[in-house]
């Protein structure tokens, strides 16, 4: 049966393959066993150096668990508590009443820091965790509601529990994770790596890659101006920038079913879905993912997704199968959900569909002159503003928070965005743009022209 899975992966994997489909490092496992394990495509493009199952990727939110980890041994100890203030570990903390637990999983209502840091930081600089912990202190940002009364994921959150745990230990954030999980679970490969703020030599660094509508080709998300952010936000640790490769963390998998790492008690804690103070429950705990399936049983999973690198771990716990998807070159999201649907089907002795990649996108050639009559001030029925820019025959669209994202023309009034599944769609009056209206999801929204 193991064999015939493997036989059927490989099958999924090599077509995929064949058309350039997939960039990246797959690993699935049943029973402590791998039943497949390779990698596809180019960890350098420049160069044409093919990734091997040794290429490290950068992990992006798939670090969570790790720092998850941290805190549970860390609690474990003895050392801080779930219900610790926060301004037990960083005083004067001005956001009240958030704990511990909060920030683990995800209600805590913190500001997030990345639309501060887009619209405020000298960009020349690298953000570090202390700058993230000095905004909280110093900017009066409001918090998005008292803490435990939403839910909300928060990347702000997950800096903090690295600085909570660099304050219990003593030690840094890289160093507490080497010595106390990637070390005692045989992950000699893993690390955090923040390699704009400490670049190094690396044999087997898989460079994550982006697609550039100009020019129809990939680059690297420093080189194109709507991700060049990962150059200033790179020096963040905690709710990012765990590098690993794919048998790394199957090895985290396995330990994960052993009762030495952490405790059972520990393990319940993590694996419980959060409750609101209404009552209301959220299928998040402490950095993963939960789900319950019929079929499947338990789930826990995380997914990381920054300019790049899109990686997943799932974790079939009541089957003990695990499905590793480490990619490092953009890809559109749902084919990517394709990808890894037809895998756990395979896993399940289910039928699966090879997946189509959809073709890169187009840009139509238009004459920029036009994008002056939608330039201008906008606000959604929500009162979220929004500002639609024109720039060296570009057009840009800014909602308030948010970062500002070039518009692709795909008709003289529709536009794309390059790396969602987001359509936009101006209404015309007298010449000029009335309103523009936004398709996500099979959703409207429109946003009404103020000035």
């Amino acid at each position: 049966m193991k064999q015939e899975k493997s036989k059927q992966l490989g099958k999924l994997f090599s077509v995929l393959a064949e058309e350039y489909q997939f960039n990246g490092t797959i690993l699935a496992a049943e029973d402590g066993d791998i039943l497949y394990h390779h990698s596809f495509g180019y960890a350098e493009l420049t160069e044409k150096r093919l990734l091997q199952t040794n290429s490290l990727f950068e992990l992006a939110s798939l670090s969570k668990p790790f720092t998850a980890l941290g805190v549970i041994l860390l609690e474990e100890k003895g050392i801080l508590g779930y219900e610790d203030k926060v301004e037990r570990w960083l005083p004067g903390f001005p956001y009240k009443g958030v704990t511990i637990r909060h920030l683990l999983n995800h209600t805590s209502g913190l500001p997030d820091y990345m639309g501060w840091f887009f619209a405020n930081w000298d960009q020349q600089k690298i953000v570090v965790n202390q700058d993230i912990v000095d905004m909280l202190m110093n900017e009066g940002l409001p918090g998005y509601f008292e803490p435990n009364e939403g839910w909300l994921y928060s990347n702000t959150g997950y800096v903090l529990l690295a600085v909570i745990i660099e304050k219990a230990s003593g030690m840094s954030y890289a160093d507490f994770m080497k010595t106390h999980i990637f070390s005692p679970a045989g992950m000699k490969k893993t690390r955090v790596y923040n390699r704009r703020l400490r670049p190094e030599r690396m044999d087997h660094y898989a460079y994550g890659y982006v697609y550039d509508v100009h020019s129809e080709t990939y680059v690297l998300p420093d080189d194109l101006e709507e991700t060049n952010y990962v150059v200033y936000l790179d020096g963040i640790q905690g709710d990012g920038t765990v590098n690993s490769v794919a048998s790394d963390l199957f090895r985290l998998d396995q330990v994960l079913y052993e009762d030495d790492f952490i405790s059972n008690a520990s393990k319940e804690a993590a694996f419980s879905p959060v409750r609101l103070n209404n009552g209301e429950t959220f299928d998040y705990g402490f950095g993963w993912v939960l789900q319950n399936s019929p079929e499947k049983g338990k789930i826990v999973s995380h997914s990381g997704g920054w300019p790049g690198y899109s990686t997943m771990m799932i974790r079939y716990i009541d089957y003990r199968k695990t499905l590793i998807y480490l990619s490092n070159k953009e890809e559109d999201a749902e084919y990517e959900q394709a990808i890894l649907k037809a895998a756990e089907n395979i896993l399940f002795d289910q039928t699966y569909e090879i997946p189509e990649r959809p073709a890169d996108k187009k840009k139509k050639k238009i004459d920029p002159s036009i994008y002056s009559r939608y330039v201008g001030s906008y606000v959604f029925q929500d009162g979220m503003a929004a500002a639609v820019t024109a720039e060296n025959e570009r057009l840009y669209l800014h909602i308030t928070g948010q970062l500002r994202m070039e518009l692709f023309p795909s008709s003289e009034i529709r536009f794309f965005l390059r790396s969602l599944s987001v359509e936009i769609e101006f209404v015309l009056g007298d010449g000029v743009a009335k309103s523009f209206i936004i398709y996500e999801d099979g959703t409207e929204e429109e946003a009404v022209r103020t000035n």
